[in-house]
């Protein structure tokens, strides 16, 4: 896969006022780095699989042991699917539209009986923290930094709410694969990707990176952590990374067991209405035992 150098510098990072696992404003430096030009695709993941043999975490039956209370029914193999409700929900409930699908994975990204005929440029799905590290080590790679990645989204442009300025939709024009229209059952006439688009549909930021926003959401190497409040007297920190494996574990997530990582840029499904993450700031933490329809990655490289 094409990959792109970038160059370091300092940036903003966050943008304040969208949600609290944001943090403030804050100056960062990076370092240059590559990144891939697009999400990893189903083709390419596919060529690894065959070189490898390579069983991703979705098509492995859990273990009893990291989920004490678990349904028995529900410890075979499978992910997390999106489902749209055939009427409006309310949305504080994301249970209303995922279901755990047994027989899901990333050869069968809509359901035990989808294939990926017709999808080798759209970008792999259900893929666990785990498969996205094997994938980039055999690629002589690696995950990108939050850090990183939020500096390649940006594409050169500094303080602005979108990659290419403070307008979702700059002319009325969709710059990224975000839904569009009543979430989470029903989308407008104009946004014509029901579920993910081939990687390069829409145009590039700044610097020659597709899809950083929107379509899928991409894992990187970060620990979550909340950020720190910055100490404007000191300096602007260099390289930075996420917390520890530990500290970010939440106790009361059904798994509880596993260490969240921070997953950048939105997908598909976030709306105006619901989960507005199709920006550069936002963050998400993700335990890295999950897989889901609508979470992929790209990689990175040292310059």
């Amino acid at each position: 896969m094409a990959m792109r150098l970038i160059d370091g510098g300092a940036f903003t990072m966050a943008a304040g006022g969208y949600y609290p696992e944001e943090g403030v404003p804050r100056r960062v430096r990076v370092d240059a780095f590559l990144i891939d030009e697009t999400p990893v695709t189903n083709r390419q993941f596919a060529e690894f699989v065959a070189e490898t043999g390579h069983v991703t975490l979705a098509e492995l039956p859990p273990e009893a042991a990291d989920y004490p209370g678990a349904d028995p029914t529900l410890l075979h193999a499978g992910s997390s699917l999106f489902v749209p409700t055939p009427s409006p929900v309310p949305l504080h409930d994301p249970f209303q539209w995922w279901r755990f699908a047994l027989g899901t994975d990333w050869r069968h990204p809509h359901g035990p009986d989808s294939g990926i005929e017709g999808l080798g440029d759209h970008p792999v799905v259900h893929i666990a923290y785990v498969d996205a590290e094997a994938y980039a080590s055999w690629a002589g790679k690696r995950l990108p930094s939050e850090a990183e990645w939020e500096y390649a989204a940006r594409g050169g442009v500094d303080g602005t709410i979108y990659p290419w300025g403070n307008e979702l939709e700059p002319d009325g024009h969709m710059l990224a694969n975000y839904w569009k229209g009543p979430f989470p059952f029903a989308h407008d006439a104009d946004d014509i990707h029901e579920r993910t688009s081939a990687v390069g549909s829409f145009p590039p930021n700044g610097f020659g990176l597709y899809d950083m926003i929107g379509n899928v959401w991409e894992w990187t190497s970060d620990w979550f952590a909340q950020p720190m409040i910055p100490d404007r007297a000191c300096c602007v920190p260099h390289n930075p990374r996420g917390g520890s494996e530990e500290a970010s574990r939440e106790p009361n997530d059904p798994g509880a067991a596993f260490g969240r990582k921070v997953l950048k840029g939105g997908s598909h499904l976030c709306a105006e209405s619901y989960c507005r993450r199709y920006r550069p700031a936002a963050r998400y933490p993700q335990t890295i035992d999950s897989s889901t329809s609508h979470i992929g990655f790209r990689c990175a490289r040292d310059a």
